[in-house]
């Protein structure tokens, strides 16, 4: 296993664990962050045994959001040109996105662990992942607007499809603070744990439930739910039944329905 300098990462039982592994900085993504998380998430896709990604931060929090001497460096770099500054600049946001795009367009599940602080940077993160669980103690934050900017890599864009346009406005807008509990009930989180052991148990239980199934129709039905986001409903109903005039032919199906008849528990390949 490759060794990373913001990450820990650890495969068992085909559940990928990816941690943030700076709790002395809260986690915050540095420079290392950004590009690492690129090449995990394309392990994790290369690697068939893998068939589940649990998401979480060492120590006290999840991650503050992005590192701030990141952003005093990018600001050295400014020039006196207006032009070639936008430029340089839109680069490296564009950059940025990638990072979390390859965790949106990973092809397995990616369920994040998040207990204390999520903000800023790391609601963009969270914002990418299948399935988000948290602590009654986690601290949820759209912090860009108290920084004096619009939150750029993810939260804008996906948050509305996932806890709706409004609700997604006032937190845009206020950059307030939402809590575990609340976080559950306005559909940030799926559901809110009393502390981190309890929380990781639950994650895990669930990682390991997704990771007996059939990886082929994990895949499929991943597709399909990120497909439809771009698209209406006769669209989807068409992308299916192609996908499926394929899928429908693997082994998994045989080896599902023979264990229901049996009354065992299927056993898939990668």
């Amino acid at each position: 296993m490759t060794e990373y300098q913001a990450f820990r990462v650890e495969l068992k039982d085909k559940i990928a664990h990816v941690a943030i592994n700076r709790p002395d900085k809260i986690n915050a993504m540095n420079a290392a962050f950004w590009n690492e998380i690129v090449d995990i998430f394309q392990w994790i896709d290369d690697t068939d045994e893998v068939r589940v990604v649990v998401l979480s931060g060492e120590g006290k929090h999840f991650s503050a959001g992005i590192d701030l001497q990141l952003l005093a460096q990018a600001a050295t770099q400014m020039g006196t040109d207006i032009g070639r500054n936008a430029e340089r600049l839109r680069r490296q946001i564009l950059k940025l996105q990638a990072s979390f795009n390859a965790v949106d367009n990973c092809r397995k599940p990616v369920i994040a662990a998040i207990q204390g602080y999520c903000i800023g940077g790391a609601i963009d993160l969270i914002a990418a992942c299948d399935m988000r669980y948290g602590t009654f103690d986690a601290q949820f934050s759209i912090k860009e607007i108290d920084m004096g900017m619009a939150a750029d890599v993810g939260t804008l864009q996906r948050l509305p499809r996932i806890i709706g346009d409004g609700v997604m406005r006032e937190l845009a807008y206020t950059g307030r603070t939402v809590d575990g509990k609340e976080a559950q009930a306005i559909g940030l989180i799926n559901r809110a744990y009393p502390d981190q052991q309890a929380l990781m148990d639950a994650v895990l239980a669930l990682a390991s439930d997704i990771a007996a199934k059939s990886p082929v129709a994990i895949r499929g039905t991943k597709e399909m739910i990120r497909y439809m986001r771009d698209h209406r409903v006769d669209d989807g109903l068409e992308y299916i039944a192609t996908w499926n005039a394929a899928m429908l032919q693997s082994a998994d199906l045989k080896v599902a329905m023979a264990a229901h008849i049996g009354k065992q528990k299927p056993d898939f390949a990668d």
